[in-house]
This record gives structure tokens, sequence and C-alpha cells, in this order.
């Protein structure tokens, strides 16, 4: 098990050179295939699951438009990556053990994602809490939130009433015990 979170430690650990070598895009995409997400581009519907079937071409040609971390090992150390991504309007966290409450925080202090995210559906990620949930409310452009299976969620209307006033336009959609 140990060696297993190093593996994953090794994974998340961010190349700054790969991203200016390649791009933003590129070098997440390469990030995130790696943990086992997959990633979807801007006018494709195919979800891209194989790394080496990541598509070449020009550099920038592709642009990261959403991100399904289902059963990911991505973690905090690898979220730089996010930093240079404009296009991505939809997240998928779901059942990754390695999220908790600062990576929620450090999402919604990205100012790209700031601007571009619309949806985020967050499942089964047991190491996020109150605190994670509420440091969303950065995301000023998030239409659309879905909660799911989050033990570490104690204050359900509080942490709901604190998003509804940060985010009024926001449609939110628990399934928490």
């Amino acid at each position: 098990r140990r060696f297993w979170g190093w593996l994953n430690a090794v994974f998340n650990k961010v190349d700054y050179e790969r991203i200016q070598a390649v791009g933003p895009d590129r070098a997440a995409s390469e990030w995130l295939l790696r943990c086992g997400a997959l990633v979807r581009y801007q006018g494709y519907q195919k979800w891209q699951q194989d790394y080496n079937g990541l598509p070449t071409g020009p550099l920038g040609k592709y642009k990261i438009e959403a991100i399904n971390a289902t059963d990911s090992c991505i973690m905090y150390r690898g979220f730089d990556y996010l930093d240079g991504l404009e296009h991505v309007t939809e997240i998928k966290l779901q059942k990754c053990i390695y999220i908790q409450d600062e990576c929620l925080q450090r999402l919604s202090e990205t100012k790209n994602l700031q601007k571009s995210l619309l949806q985020l559906r967050i499942i089964s990620c047991g190491n996020v809490t109150d605190k994670g949930i509420i440091a969303l409310h950065k995301l000023m452009n998030l239409e659309y939130l879905y909660l799911s299976d989050l033990p570490g969620i104690r204050e359900k209307e509080t942490t709901v009433h604190i998003l509804q006033q940060a985010l009024p336009n926001l449609e939110l959609e628990l399934d928490l015990e």
C-alpha cells in the first residue's frame, strides 16, 4: 500500500519544463491519463483514455474541455497542471481517494477555472468535508454542482446556504445522508 502511495505521488509530480515544451493542455492530458483519469477535447465527443493514443498535431490544437477523474489517483501535488487550462467546462471527481479539501480550495482558486468551469460533480470522495465544498464559492461561473456520498459533510444545511448565498445562479443537486 505504501508503494502505491509513493508511485501515485510520482505520477502527480509537476514537470514545469514539459508544460513549457508542449503547452498546458497536452501536459495536463498526460498527467491526467497517467493518473487514470479521462479527458475530452473541445469539439470531440470521444473521451481520451489511452495515454499512448494521445492525439498529435500542432501545439495547442487540442484543448481540454472535460475531465472525468473517476477512480483516478490525482492529488493536490499535480494540481499546478490545471493552471493553464482555459477551456475546461466540466469536471467529475468520483472515488478519488486523494481528493481532499485542499484540492477543492486549489481548484476554486485557479483563475482560468473560475472563468470556464460550469459543471462539477463530487461523488464518493471520503476526504472531502464542508470546508472543501464551501471553498468552491470562488467558482463564480459554476452553474451546476452535484454532491453525492460525501460522509465528511456534517453541516449540510449551513454549507448549502453559504454556497447559495455566494452563487445565486448555482443549481445544486444533493444525494447526501
